[in-house]
């Protein structure tokens, strides 16, 4: 896999420092007692079939795809897709539809927040240069991971296309940016924080909400 320049996660601009830098507003880990449970395995499962779906739909096949996963959890969630892809698309190798796209660099609050460890960026083979681009990430709120996200890309080629695919939307967009393919809409308060765990990096597969009433 080539390796690009490193290059964003929604992220309000008053947010405490000692807050996890990965989609801090939408925070991973242990749940606290009060989280709510809205989606479970199951339902994670269902929605990336659904998802690995309608993009094949969409594109007419895998021809020309990449998926990009944006770090930490929409990397795994990329390959979990490119793995669906690959089962009902004959002669896709999963591996090589799936590379990871870091957006530390180019988010817009770096004055605010200049201390972050900087990922990798990597590239399937081929690059993305006329390909159609995938992004891939967990929740998408703000937008401003998103846009970062369109500015690092542009750092490493011309894709023919750009799509985006979320496993929740929680609304609240700050910039105008919508989700191609979406797991589900997640009505949320603003003072709610929307957790994911994968399978993977968190032991089960679970989106949860904690705080606001509900």
């Amino acid at each position: 896999m080539r390796a690009g320049p490193a290059v964003p996660p929604d992220l309000p601009p008053d947010l405490p420092p000692d807050v996890p830098l990965d989609h801090p507003d939408d925070e991973s880990g242990v749940p606290g007692p009060a989280a709510v449970e809205v989606l479970g395995a199951a339902d994670v499962g269902r929605a990336l079939t659904r998802i690995a779906h309608e993009i094949l739909e969409r594109n007419r096949g895998a021809a020309d795809l990449v998926l990009l996963g944006i770090p930490t959890r929409g990397l795994p969630l990329a390959r979990r897709l490119a793995e669906r892809i690959a089962a009902v698309e004959p002669g896709t190798d999963p591996a090589a539809l799936v590379g990871s796209l870091d957006v530390t660099m180019h988010r817009d609050d770096l004055a605010q927040h200049p201390t972050r460890p900087i990922g990798s960026t990597e590239l399937p083979p081929g690059g993305v240069d006329g390909r159609v681009v995938v992004l891939v990430d967990d929740v998408l709120f703000s937008g401003r991971t998103i846009r970062a996200a369109l500015d690092a890309l542009s750092d490493l080629g011309r894709p023919r296309a750009v799509q985006l695919a979320a496993l929740v939307d929680r609304g609240h967009r700050e910039l105008p940016i919508r989700a191609d393919y979406v797991g589900k809409n997640l009505p949320t308060a603003a003072s709610e924080r929307v957790r994911v765990l994968l399978a993977g990096t968190d032991g089960r597969d679970a989106v949860l909400i904690e705080g606001g009433a509900r």
